[in-house]
């Protein structure tokens, strides 16, 4: 397959890039400048995109978005956190649905923050959305995608959880202050962290793009989500490290303000149905088992 690709220097994309490569897949990451040697680039802040009508692509994957944890939230950092996934998602539908040749499937990302907290009840992709501004912005997002849609295109939303990897993401933020024996639970502990390996999300993306029957939104995050006090007791384990530095909700509040609310301090309890419901097999569903096999990695 010819695979449009954007994001694909972050976390997911990375890894992606690596394993299609080795299917024997053709992938084309979509630039954010233009030059003579790039068929694909786009600017979205200027509403730029341009797609190379004579290369046929057979999927668009998309998972560019600004990072929401890298900085504290300030309205201008939250209107571009959202103006990054709606704004870019709906450029990109609408340029795909205007191809010669338009592509089969169009995978979009979104993430678990749509059911917003849920505390302990557990929810699935036929849940309702929740509230707050993450809640927001996943319902806005998956609703940019409309353009491909309506033009015919195979559309799923990946709503993904916390991916685990020692590359990037949580995982890696967590292992200098857990090796050194500063790690601890959050607020009361209890709250549900939905989790995923890398592996088994690209392995997810990998069979959407074999299997035309997959379609909508789909949750990606492993069979069984723990809590905040299990996955830092786990990471412990892992690391021969102990967990006795608690980082209270008081204190989480002063660091990060709003964010702490919506990141660190609330979760959700996630279930996957619709990718068992398609027989996909997850090779990582024990926590501590797969925090050990990722770790041994580095």
């Amino acid at each position: 397959m010819n695979v449009l690709l954007t994001g694909s220097t972050g976390l997911i994309g990375t890894a992606l890039t690596r394993h299609l490569k080795t299917l024997g897949h053709t992938i084309y990451p979509l630039y954010r400048n233009p030059s003579t040697e790039k068929s694909h680039f786009w600017h979205p802040e200027e509403d730029q995109v341009h797609l190379d009508d004579e290369i046929r692509l057979d999927a668009v994957i998309h998972l560019a978005g600004e990072n929401i944890a890298d900085s504290r939230w300030s309205q201008k950092k939250k209107d571009s956190i959202l103006n990054s996934r709606v704004h870019g998602t709906r450029l990109l539908a609408e340029a795909i649905s205007q191809l010669k040749h338009r592509p089969e499937l169009f995978i979009s990302g979104s993430a678990i923050g749509y059911y917003g907290d849920t505390a302990d009840k557990i929810v699935d992709e036929d849940s309702p959305r929740g509230t707050g501004f993450l809640s927001d912005v996943a319902a806005q997002w998956e609703a940019a995608t409309q353009a491909a849609e309506d033009a015919g295109i195979r559309t799923i939303h990946i709503r993904t959880g916390i991916v685990l990897s020692p590359d990037g993401g949580v995982l890696q933020k967590m292992l200098f202050p857990f090796s050194m024996g500063l790690g601890g639970v959050v607020g009361n502990g209890q709250q549900y962290m939905s989790w995923i390996s890398i592996d088994d999300v690209v392995a997810v993306i990998t069979a959407m793009l074999d299997n035309d029957q997959m379609a909508g939104a789909y949750n990606l995050v492993a069979p069984n989500p723990v809590t905040n006090y299990s996955f830092t007791k786990s990471l412990g384990k892992v690391l021969h490290r102990p967990t006795v530095s608690p980082l209270p909700a008081f204190m989480a509040r002063m660091m990060f303000g709003e964010m702490a609310d919506a990141l660190l301090l609330s979760g959700s309890r996630v279930a996957t149905t619709r990718l068992q419901s398609a027989g996909f097999t997850f090779a990582d569903t024990d926590l501590t088992e797969t925090l050990s096999r990722l770790l041994d990695k580095k």
